[in-house]
Order: structure tokens, then sequence, then C-alpha cells
């Protein structure tokens, strides 16, 4: 579904992509795991169009989309759910999933019971500031907010991060179950032991190039892996 060629991307002098290949096969979930610093956000900035890289191929069911602008890249079916949430903390939860489908004309009623079904707390919560949600609701709406797009590849980067562990378990069964349901997802993850379990694929990232890749099983059990990241 999405294929990256000898991509390059540069932060002023610094290349902090250098070179890399992957591929993400559709409706399987692709997990790309590294270090702080390791370029994996970059990675998935640059897919979604908001960082432009130096060098290098990025086609998205057969058609090139490097040179593409972000509003054009989520009309093709990519969506990205960015690091930290991002979710608008003056809107109500309803505004936001409705930013989520900016693009569309038709009628998203169906689309927001869709996503109040997967997260009942959003239901709950409906009128309710988003900023004044918990960390783990924040999350949710995030996803719930990039649904609206009704993407064929949902990226998401760091989905985990500052949440509960219970809250953990029931953000990565959700990426399972929207996974189910159709949509292929590109995942970066510093909870390395969960990301691995999740994935079909996995892809190790290291000073902005690809070290390793395999199963999520196969990383799971390397031995360089377990000590790198797993602990």
């Amino acid at each position: 579904m999405l294929r990256i060629e000898d991509l390059r991307v540069n932060y002023g002098g610094i290349e902090a992509v250098k070179g890399i290949a992957l591929e993400v096969p559709e409706k399987e979930i692709v997990a790309l795991i590294g270090a702080n610093g390791a370029g994996k956000s970059t990675v998935l900035r640059t897919i979604a169009g908001i960082v432009k890289p130096a060098l290098g191929k990025i086609a998205f069911m057969d058609e090139e989309i490097t040179a593409l602008s972000p509003d054009r890249i989520v009309a093709k079916g990519i969506t990205l759910v960015p690091e930290g949430r991002r979710v608008f903390p003056d809107l109500t939860v309803l505004e936001n999933l409705k930013v989520g489908a900016f693009l569309r004309k038709d009628n998203l009623n169906q689309d927001i019971q869709w996503v109040y079904e997967l997260f009942p707390r959003l239901k709950e919560r409906s009128w309710q500031a988003a900023g004044t949600l918990s960390g783990g609701e924040q999350q949710m709406l995030a996803v719930g907010r990039a649904l609206m797009s009704r993407p064929k590849l949902m990226m998401m980067d760091e989905p985990s991060l500052g949440l509960a562990p219970i809250i953990v378990q029931d953000i990565f069964n959700i990426i399972r179950e929207i996974n189910k349901l159709g949509v292929t997802i590109l995942l970066i993850e510093q909870n390395a032991n969960m990301a691995l379990k999740t994935a079909n694929t996995a892809y190790v990232l290291e000073t902005g190039r690809i070290s390793m890749k395999g199963t999520g099983k196969e990383l799971l059990n390397n031995e360089e892996v377990k000590r790198a990241y797993l602990g």
C-alpha cells in the first residue's frame, strides 16, 4: 500500500533520515521502533507532507505522493495521529471530530456514531471541552478525529506516550480493532514491547537508518532488540 525508496530528509545541515526504504502492506500493522532522535517522527511527517524530503520517493497505492501538500495526502486516504495528541482544547469533543472531516462534504452523522461506538467515553463527553479530558480520553479523541477522514492508512506517532499502563492496553486494543475494520496502520512507538506484540511487520530505525526488519514476533525474540529496546 505504501512504499518508500531512498528517503532522505535534512533539518538545516543535518541529515535526519539517511536513505531509508520501507513498505507497508495493505491491512497490516507495521511498527517503526527506535530511540529518541532516531528520525521516526520525521518519517511520518514526511509521508504526511508536513516535511519535504531532500531525496527519495513515497508511493501510495502505486501513485507517487512525494510532492503533494498535506491536504491532498489526507484526501488520498492517509491520516496522521500526531505525537502529544494535539486536540483543540477549547473545542468540544464533537467539534474536534468534525475538524477531522474538514475535507468531506457529505453527512457526518453515521461516522460520528461509529466513533462513539468505538469510544463510548467520547459519547458521554460529547459537549465537553477537549482540554478538560484525561490524557487517555484525549488520545481516543485524536484517533477518533483521524478516523473521521475515512483513512485507508492511519499513521500513529507515540499513541501510548504519557499514559497509565492500563490505558496503554486500551489504546492497543483499539489499534487492533481499527485494523480489523480494514484500516492499515503505520505505528511509531517507544513502548517497543507492545508495538512488536501488535505489529505484523516491524522496522528498527537507528540514527536515520533502518538497521533491522522482521515480523513483530521475530524482533520481539531478537537478542539485540531485547538488549536495546526491551530492557
